[in-house]
């Protein structure tokens, strides 16, 4: 009796031959990812993206040339993969501050504070300088950062404007357009001169939060319901 099964592939094989050793296969280890993560890590903030091998990358990891490619093709990838992790670590709970309830202006401030410190800290800052540097030569990787990052973060901000148009607090025609606007506001003054080197380090929270304050109040002046004005 014959069967139509195809014949295991080499890398199938060793797969099944590690899982029988308990052990995990070429790269499906998470501790010698884990390993050659932070060794990217050390070598991106000593000497930048451009700079940087995998050479640099390997010495500093601990592991095999050989080692390093079965997890990651490039150095690019490699780079993709740690913006990826931190912007998880950074940003997970930043839009948890849109659900927490209360009175509209309040909970746009909370968020606004919380956006801004995030995107002007001095990690963020250099993550996105290093993205902007390699967009001209590697133009897809700065579109596939635009879209795991700040467009999913634009879409949850736009579905609570929506949410509170819904409720009769606010009245937005273009709610893609006052979400981006609201984030600007938020941003306004210190953070090109962040991310150009105008100044260095973080703004102090005071000052993040008499910005966002005021934004707000911009905003709401623009967008607050028409019965709440003068007629």
């Amino acid at each position: 009796m014959t069967t139509d099964n195809p014949p295991i592939r080499a890398d199938q094989r060793e797969m099944l031959e590690s899982l029988r050793r308990g052990r995990p296969a070429a790269g499906q280890d998470p501790a010698k990812r884990r390993q050659i993560m932070e060794g990217a890590r050390r070598v991106f903030i000593e000497m930048g993206f451009d700079a940087a091998s995998m050479n640099d990358i390997t010495r500093a990891a601990g592991v095999s040339k050989g080692t390093i490619y079965v997890y990651f093709a490039n150095k690019e990838e490699l780079f993709e993969c740690l913006i990826d992790e931190e912007r998880k670590q950074m940003f997970s709970d930043m839009y948890a501050a849109l659900d927490q309830g209360g009175e509209l202006r309040e909970t746009l401030i909370r968020f606004g504070v919380a956006f801004a410190s995030k995107i002007t800290s001095e990690k963020v800052i250099m993550a996105q300088r290093t993205v902007i540097g390699i967009c001209e030569r590697i133009p897809e990787l700065g579109a596939r950062f635009y879209e795991r990052g700040p467009k999913q973060g634009h879409a949850k901000l736009t579905a609570f404007l929506k949410s509170a148009a819904q409720k009769g607090l606010i009245e937005i025609g273009d709610f893609e357009l006052a979400a981006y606007q609201l984030t600007d506001l938020c941003l306004s003054g210190y953070y090109r001169q962040y991310l150009f080197g105008y100044r260095t380090g973080s703004p102090p929270l005071e000052e993040i939060r008499a910005t966002v304050s005021a934004g707000v109040d911009v905003f709401l002046n623009a967008y607050g319901p028409k019965a709440a004005g003068a007629d």
